[in-house]
């Protein structure tokens, strides 16, 4: 087993297009994902809906590389839009603009989907964040993962920023969670007993036709196909950049944690799926509003608590990598100023206007990324209908 892992991490996040007279999704990421290409290179792709772009950082060494490229990505995908004359919204979903108007990006890949999934498939309006951490040997990850697993729903409170679908307030601070859940290949992985145990399901899984290839397991935490890393697939895309460096220093810190309980020989403990299954749906209805599941206790305690506790766990690592200061200092910041979904709710509240949270997501998006010099001409589109709404109620 490696003792000498560098953890290294990698970042991917999902934005919506909006228009910015009417605050709706808008269809033209094929414009949009072309124009930031002449910056971003292949660092930003489409994805399954043309209402959608994803951009993924490099390679980075630390939290500050992580904090610089998604600074300058954020940056590069806002000015691409606004040559179209729309902005870049980042939440789990759109607060009204309804699945049935999106189109589905014409590529071989997203239209295999709609053949096959259907109706899940089109209405993939959601948008995640998916983390990436280097571990040089597969077996080694996997024993990882088993330790994880237990431990990823205090950052689905965390990250939680998807609490309005279609128009509606759906009760859930990440409503993109069960949304998503709804796909066969989703949500939590079991415990495996090895490598070749991981391996044979997959093989299985492709023999009898139920995926095209191992890369179309989608569950919370996965081995990489591509690459040497375990990626945590459990957050909603965040508002700001401090939150998604937040949610990548947890989940670097998680790694780290687990890996160190590996090294020294501490079998995963033996949670039954139905326990953790259920410690996902709290953490996505309540967030950090209400109890969260602690599966280790085996009680439930409020959110904040949950949260106290899973910094403890995390904090030798956290410290171990020089990341104490910052990602503690911005969960305390999350936990009194409220995740995603409870700033959007607090927004909505002032003048039940769902138009008004568009503009604050958008702003929320925009804060800290490095931006060219607007073109004069475009002045017009960067704060339009912002007088009447969000811009004047603060938080």
């Amino acid at each position: 087993m490696s003792t000498t892992e560098v953890f290294s991490l990698g970042v991917e996040e999902e934005y919506q297009i909006v228009d910015p007279t009417s605050r709706e999704l808008d269809s033209i990421a094929e414009e949009v994902v072309q124009e930031a290409q002449k910056t971003l290179g292949k660092d930003v792709q489409l994805e399954i809906q043309l209402s959608q772009v994803e951009v993924a950082t490099p390679v980075c060494a630390n939290l500050a590389e992580v904090r610089n490229q998604l600074t300058r990505l954020r940056g590069a995908v806002i000015d691409a839009a606004h040559v179209f004359h729309k902005r870049i919204a980042s939440s789990g979903t759109h607060p009204f603009s309804l699945w049935q108007e999106q189109p589905f990006t014409p590529r071989a890949r997203y239209l295999a989907l709609e053949r096959d999934y259907q109706q899940l498939a089109r209405e993939q309006a959601i948008f995640g964040c998916h983390v990436h951490v280097g571990i040089s040997q597969r077996e080694l990850g996997l024993q990882i993962m088993n330790q994880a697993r237990t431990w990823l729903s205090p950052l689905i409170a965390l990250t939680a920023n998807s609490p309005f679908w279609c128009g509606l307030d759906t009760g859930y601070a990440s409503y993109r969670i069960p949304h998503w859940g709804r796909w066969p290949q989703s949500g939590l992985p079991q415990h495996f007993s090895s490598l070749r145990d991981y391996d044979n399901l997959l093989q299985l899984l492709v023999k009898t036709r139920s995926i095209d290839d191992p890369t179309k397991i989608y569950w919370d935490i996965r081995l990489s196909e591509r690459y040497p890393t375990i990626e945590v697939r459990i957050a909603d895309v965040c508002l700001t950049i401090d939150e998604a460096v937040m949610a990548t220093g947890l989940i670097r810190a998680l790694i780290r944690a687990c890996h160190e309980q590996v090294i020294q020989g501490q079998q995963a403990e033996p949670i039954r799926m139905e326990l953790l299954r259920m410690a996902h749906w709290r953490a996505a209805r309540y967030g950090l509003e209400g109890d969260l599941l602690d599966v280790h206790a085996q009680e439930t305690v409020p959110a904040p608590v949950m949260i106290e506790r899973f910094l403890t766990f995390l904090r030798p690592s956290l410290e171990a990598s020089d990341d104490w200061q910052e990602v503690s200092t911005l969960v305390q910041k999350t936990l009194r100023e409220g995740n995603g979904a409870m700033r959007q709710r607090r927004i909505y509240r002032q003048r039940q206007e769902l138009r008004d949270v568009v503009d604050y997501i958008v702003q929320e998006t925009a804060e800290g990324a490095l931006r060219s010099p607007i073109d004069p001409s475009l002045s017009q589109y960067i704060n339009p209908g912002l007088s009447g709404g969000a811009e004047s109620n603060p938080m």
